[in-house]
């Protein structure tokens, strides 16, 4: 059989769009198509064609490129007519623009031969898609956004008549509602029939700072249950939407030589080191789900401030929007959430010099400069999202490295009353004028850091102190340890 799948991978890849065919063609020489794509990914050097849209299978995109040329090609030789393509993994040196690609399936098959007849994209790099978990599925088209086009909009409402639906033995069971829910692929051979859709992140979320970690010398300890990571900044914890792949949980099994996946328990913000709890197995992470729900749970936060903090307990409510920046309000608004942190100490640090600000990508936000920071003990009552950014900024003293809430800070200084839920909000006469307010409020947050900030997840602990967990040094005192 081996010899067998050699020369099948010799005849579909020997040249021009046959190798778009290869899952059917495998499966009529009997081979299994994984079978082929594993001898293609380790043999057999593969080629890349410019992406031409068919406009028949997709219901919408979102995307800043119609090419793959930011799949980090390059040309083989001037002999050539063709490109290399390098693969997701190792991690590209370069920045790939935003491409997310919503199809609907028009004919049944395996996925991997969908997407590179729809998107005309090598087997080689959907494979790898699935891989890092960037492609997702719903039996049922989901309801297009508010910009689609009239022929995407023509092509939902003839996927998702009710007569058309009547007949798809697959959804029977289930409401339109539950069949409309994503799921992740993770493997090449799924099926799918005319009708379904599919999401492609063509172009993953990337976190090259994985492949720059020892990960060993992270690990904090190792219970029977669970395992305590340092998490570095710049990474993730459980993976994106996108990217499952380059992950704190999968480059600590790794580093761990463990054969199950270890599994998330608790999420800190990429841009944040510090203690997290991985859980070796699923019952440990419902077990921990529940002492966090229950609130047995304490974390203690190390922050780096631009300015000094009172003291005390620190108490606004955050919109309830899923959506970045959070906003905060001083005042209580009824379905906004509470957000109270305890500073517990507030003490004078020198500022990180140039050289540790570099080595760790902590941005210049634009904050004057000064010779003192300020690094704050925090006792967190409330885990919300970005609470602590958010609370610090809104104090006028935002996170160092924070490009997204320190540019809203300075703003705000410089013009007080341009946040419109804070401490000198202005009166408005009618509810445009808010929302107008809101926006341009908005619109004064800058972009999501990409490495550091200053913030540590510094101490984690449960039951009473009976699991007692430090983080190292957070990183703006470890060139002066």
């Amino acid at each position: 059989m081996a010899s067998v799948t050699v020369a099948a991978a010799s005849m579909l890849l020997s040249g021009g769009y046959r190798s778009l065919r290869l899952t059917a063609a495998a499966r009529a020489l009997g081979i299994s198509p994984s079978a082929i794509i594993k001898h293609y990914n380790n043999h057999v050097p593969s080629r890349c064609y410019r992406s031409s849209h068919n406009s028949n299978t997709i219901l919408a995109v979102e995307t800043n490129s119609s090419t793959i040329d930011a799949a980090n090609l390059t040309a083989t030789s001037s002999s050539e007519s063709y490109q290399n393509y390098d693969r997701l993994l190792p991690c590209p040196s370069h920045k790939s623009p935003p491409r997310i690609e919503h199809l609907v399936v028009s004919e049944e098959g395996s996925v991997l031969e969908f997407i590179c007849k729809a998107l005309d994209l090598p087997p080689l790099y959907v494979s790898d898609l699935i891989q890092f978990g960037a492609v997702h599925y719903a039996l049922v088209c989901p309801k297009p956004p508010p910009n689609a086009t009239e022929e995407q909009i023509r092509t939902f409402k003839e996927v998702t008549d009710p007569s058309v639906l009547q007949k798809r033995t697959s959804i029977k069971g289930k409401t339109v509602r539950e069949a409309q829910k994503t799921f992740r692929i993770t493997s090449v051979d799924q099926f799918v029939e005319p009708g379904m859709y599919i999401r492609v992140h063509v172009h993953p979320k990337r976190f090259p700072r994985c492949y720059e970690i020892d990960w060993r010398s992270r690990i904090i300890a190792v219970a029977e249950s669970y395992v305590v990571l340092d998490k570095p900044a710049g990474t993730s914890v459980g993976g994106t939407t996108d990217n499952i792949e380059e992950s704190c949980a999968t480059f600590a099994t790794r580093a761990l030589g463990f054969t199950t996946p270890l599994m998330t328990t608790h999420q800190i913000d990429n841009c944040t080191e510090g203690c997290v709890v991985l859980a070796r197995t699923k019952e440990y992470c419902s077990v921990f789900h529940g002492k966090i729900r229950e609130k047995k749970v304490k974390k203690l936060y190390l922050a780096l401030a631009a300015s000094p903090l009172p003291t005390g307990i620190i108490t606004h409510y955050m919109r309830p929007y899923n959506m970045a920046p959070r906003l905060i309000s001083e005042d209580f608004i009824k379905g906004w959430p509470l957000c109270q942190l305890e500073v517990m100490e507030c003490r004078r640090v020198p500022w990180p010099t140039t050289f540790i600000q570099g080595k760790y990508c902590v941005e210049d936000c634009g904050w004057p400069s000064q010779d003192y920071a300020y690094e704050c003990t925090i006792n967190l009552l409330t885990g919300r999202t970005h609470q602590i950014r958010a609370q610090f900024a809104a104090y006028k003293a935002p996170l160092i490295g924070d490009s997204m809430y320190m540019p809203a800070a300075i703003a705000e200084m410089a013009n007080p009353g341009l946040n419109p839920f804070g401490k000198y909000k202005k009166d408005f006469s009618c509810e445009n004028e808010k929302e107008t307010a809101v926006i341009n409020w908005v619109a004064q947050h800058g972009k999501e850091p990409s490495v550091a900030i200053g913030l540590q997840a510094c101490q984690i602990s449960w039951d009473d102190g009976e699991h007692f967990y430090n983080a190292g040094l957070p990183w703006w005192r470890s060139e002066t340890a």
